[in-house]
């Protein structure tokens, strides 16, 4: 017997009081679903979860949940008046006796439930949403964003959570692996219409894709048809005196169908450009050490960081890692000690607390006001990369209409601010860019965007994120941080590091020394006269080594079309500047590994 759905949503139309943003909208939740919602940022998503939740009323149309079905929904922003901790707030809907269930929750997801809810971050609010939801345990719960403001060990656990619970769910989430390890059916909002695959998110860029082909041949196909249609109706003049009105009136009714379709959203003009080169050393530190309160955010380290690296720094909520990379770029003392900062750097810094953008100013003036952009006031102008542009011009290169253009940035969604930010950096030249959560709330396709010109981004990159899938994509080498001043460099990305230090990163970390090229007295000797750390370096350089080797094939490859220095020699410029760092990389990496290997035999 088929059991009844948890939540049937049937003919929803949604306005808000100007275009629609929903029209004849109809889906069904069952049980046991576990269902990805996907669509680009400002399509809706939210919108819809909340009409889901019964937050949101539609205009006509509606919403049914089966008799004694609980659903639950985590806010974003939720409202905490009157509740003094963050306890208190996620408990509020539990009997008494049930309050445990919080505590177990708030230690998978790190917050401290007697945190006071006056002092709270955004972070820890959203946590604490999360944490009542799951204590709460409903049929059928719907996630926002759950994963922002966790870190990779809090993800892990929710992400195990998931997995085993019997509850249904509608999960939005920016994060790729997240949804990948989750779903088994998508449902994808586009331009104001929802359909649903019974497929999970892993499938869905290849379902996308062949909707907009499909759709694309259907456009080509309908304008030859109008075009074949628009001459004889021409022709038709001088041929008779008595037109066929009824292949006329076609005509106009083919003319209405194509102005009645809604054109697909762009993807945004993103493009880093590296500037004028940096020395080949971009930061060098050495005895690196800082503590806080008595915990130690790094001690002991040893690093260089090159031309060309993509240096990821991973690691919990709280140990450190935008202190550390604050230290590198001279923001921050150390407690002992030394930071040498490279020649010729042009800084570019995407904060994750969206610090630079001012909330109460309009889109306009955040790009307007900014003295490092050449521009100030009211000025209708800005320099993009040397080039002047009008910023209205420029807004909608970031898929931003006129109208938003002088909306205040409070009135943006997180996607839209971070884009907006992203607008911000883009306009100026960089070639070491420090990039701190800078996935948090982007849509697919910007992301998809964001890791393309990253790839093709010549300069250094220091990046702090929590999203494995991004990582993995971006990263060169990654530092992680694992508590109690450890710092210890892996070659490669996420899914490398976890790959050599094998194990779970929820598992307590092993005492691994930070890098580093010299000797320290109190360390001990592995076998060979090697220390631990220099052992480790010994390990890791093949990976390191065999990385750079593939990076130079690739620049080779490149540089080998013969008319790549004709037709785009700026490109032709960049790249055999990368191949030559590239070459000097793999070049001390050899060396390195030939006098750990001679120390090694003795």
């Amino acid at each position: 017997m088929a059991r009844a759905p948890l939540l049937q949503i049937s003919d929803i139309a949604l306005t808000f009081g100007g275009d629609p943003v929903f029209a004849d909208l109809s889906l069904v939740i069952q049980p046991g679903d576990r269902v990805a919602l996907v669509g680009r940022n400002g399509s809706g998503k939210s919108t819809l979860m909340k009409v889901m939740a019964g937050l949101v009323l539609p205009d006509s149309g509606t919403r049914v949940a089966s008799p004694g079905v609980q659903v639950g929904y985590m806010e974003q922003d939720p409202e905490m008046k009157g509740f003094a901790t963050l306890g208190d707030y996620a408990a509020s809907s539990l009997p008494p006796v049930e309050s445990y269930k919080v505590d177990m929750v708030a230690e998978g997801l790190k917050f401290d439930p007697a945190g006071a809810v006056a002092t709270a971050s955004g972070g820890e609010r959203r946590r604490a949403a999360l944490a009542k939801l799951m204590a709460e345990a409903p049929e059928l719960m719907l996630l926002d964003e759950p994963t922002n403001h966790l870190d990779i060990e809090a993800i892990a656990w929710l992400e195990n959570e998931l997995k085993q619970t019997r509850a249904a769910f509608v999960l939005i989430s920016h994060d790729r692996a997240f949804l990948r390890a989750l779903t088994r059916a998508t449902l994808w909002i586009d331009r104001g219409a929802v359909r649903r695959a019974e497929q999970g998110f892993d499938a869905f860029e290849e379902w996308r894709d062949k909707i907009w082909e499909e759709e694309d041949q259907q456009r080509h196909k309908l304008n030859r048809k109008i075009k074949a249609e628009a001459r004889w109706a021409v022709e038709g003049i001088s041929a008779r005196r008595t037109r066929n009105q009824g292949r006329l009136r076609a005509l106009q009714d083919l003319r209405a169908e194509k102005a009645g379709q809604i054109r697909r959203q762009g993807t945004a003009a993103m493009a880093f450009d590296g500037g004028s080169s940096s020395g080949r050393k971009v930061v060098e530190c050495f005895g690196l050490s800082k503590a806080f309160d008595g915990k130690n955010i790094v001690q002991g380290l040893d690093l260089t960081v090159q031309r060309g690296d993509r240096i990821a720094f991973v690691g919990p909520n709280g140990v450190g890692k935008t202190t550390l990379i604050k230290m590198l770029l001279g923001q921050v003392a150390p407690d002992a000690g030394q930071v040498k900062l490279g020649t010729k750097l042009d800084i570019a810094v995407f904060d994750q607390t969206r610090a630079a953008l001012n909330p109460d100013m309009t889109l306009w003036e955040n790009l307007a006001s900014d003295p490092e952009l050449g521009v100030s006031g009211k000025s209708d102008q800005i320099m993009v990369r040397g080039t002047p542009k009008h910023v209205v011009g420029y807004l909608k290169e970031f898929l931003f209409d006129e109208a938003q253009a002088r909306a205040p940035v409070r009135s943006l969604s997180g996607g839209e601010k971070a884009r907006l930010l992203l607008a911000r950096l883009m306009a100026r030249e960089s070639n070491l860019l420090v990039l701190d959560e800078p996935t948090n709330d982007l849509d697919i396709e910007t992301l998809d965007l964001l890791q393309d010109i990253l790839g093709d981004y010549d300069s250094t990159v220091l990046l702090v994120s929590h999203d494995r899938d991004f990582l993995d994509r971006v990263a060169t080498t990654t530092i992680a941080m694992e508590g109690n001043g450890q710092a210890v460099v892996y070659p490669g990305g996420w899914s490398d590091y976890r790959d050599q230090r094998g194990g779970d990163f929820t598992e307590s970390a092993t005492a691994t020394k930070p890098l580093s090229k010299k000797d320290k007295p109190a360390e001990k000797k592995s076998s060979g006269g090697l220390s631990f750390t220099e052992k480790h370096r010994l390990d890791a350089l093949p990976g390191l080594i065999a990385t750079l080797s593939a990076e130079i094939g690739k620049l080779e490859e490149l540089l080998a079309d013969p008319a790549l220095f004709t037709e785009n020699p700026v490109k032709f410029a960049k790249a055999t500047d990368a191949l030559i760092a590239r070459q000097m990389q793999l070049s001390d990496a050899e060396d390195e590994w030939l006098i750990l290997e001679e120390k090694a035999a003795g």
